[in-house]
């Protein structure tokens, strides 16, 4: 069990923020990750938070105004790092791959192979520590995230009902298999079969058989979110739910682009709708 490190506290919205560093047997690096508690005992039900490209623990942290939210129901929430980082690790210049750009799969290729394995990170090393080092209650655990984050809640999910509870997401990569930055990423990590592609695409999981365990799948999408055509194609998801008889519930808002900004608007909703469920 790896020790948990708190690097900086500070009290906001009714509760205990703390950053917090790691060691991750999946990544082979230490990881950081943000945890808001609420005030009192717990053990809480909480949430994890999957960021999308460039961020890091810190843009949810600071950006979401989720605190509030959660103070209301009483829900932790855990938002770790979104790649491994460091010396000795992979990178590449382009902000789509490599650092910041985990894409939450455990990659199989060279040179990502050794530490990319962000599936297994979230699944398995960050669970662990964080229950084992907060008052927090694992039975009562949902996930939700923002676009390559959002792909990563909505495909670690599908495939982990028995570690998550539910299931929402802002502005997603519904289909890795049908979008630039999936065919990039992909690529680079899974190698060039496609077919292994497929357990990292919700669309795709929902065609196999997978979801049966969610009462609903909740996405928000901006309309105004200027790669919405080319990379997230919400409509997708709907009509992977509407032939698996998987209800899916895409909110389409007007104005509202691919930025914190826009999650912030509806960050409130998404825990209403989560701690109604856990």
């Amino acid at each position: 069990m790896s020790h948990v490190e708190t690097l900086a506290t500070h009290r906001t919205q009714g509760g205990t923020l703390r950053y917090c560093r790691h060691d991750s047997a999946s990544t082979g690096t230490p990881m950081k990750f943000s945890i808001w508690t609420p005030d009192g005992e717990g053990p809480f039900p909480y949430l994890v938070w999957l960021s999308g490209l460039t961020c890091t623990e810190d843009n949810f942290t600071t950006k979401a105004g989720a605190y509030a939210w959660a103070a209301k129901h009483g829900v932790a929430i855990v938002a770790p790092d979104t790649s491994p980082r460091g010396e000795g690790v992979a990178d590449d210049p382009a902000y789509d791959l490599g650092q910041g750009a985990g894409f939450y799969v455990d990659a199989t290729e060279e040179p990502w192979a050794p530490h990319f394995n962000m599936y297994s990170y979230v699944t398995k090393d960050l669970l662990e520590a964080v229950d084992a080092a907060f008052p927090l209650d694992p039975a009562r655990r949902g996930i939700f995230g923002h676009s390559m984050g959002g792909h990563g809640a909505l495909t670690i999910a599908l495939r982990n009902p028995r570690l998550f509870k539910s299931v929402s997401a802002f502005s997603p990569i519904v289909s890795p298999l049908n979008c630039p930055w999936g065919d990039k990423a992909l690529t680079a990590y899974l190698g060039p079969d496609r077919a292994k592609w497929r357990a990292h695409d919700a669309c795709a999981l929902i065609e196999d058989g997978f979801g049966g365990d969610f009462d609903e799948i909740l996405v928000d999408q901006g309309l105004a979110d200027n790669f919405l055509e080319s990379q997230l194609k919400p409509q997708l998801l709907e009509e992977a739910g509407a032939e698996a008889r998987l209800k899916v519930t895409v909110r389409r808002q007007e104005g509202y682009d691919h930025s914190y900004f826009f999650i912030a608007s509806f960050i409130g909703d998404h825990i209403d709708w989560h701690a109604a469920r856990l």
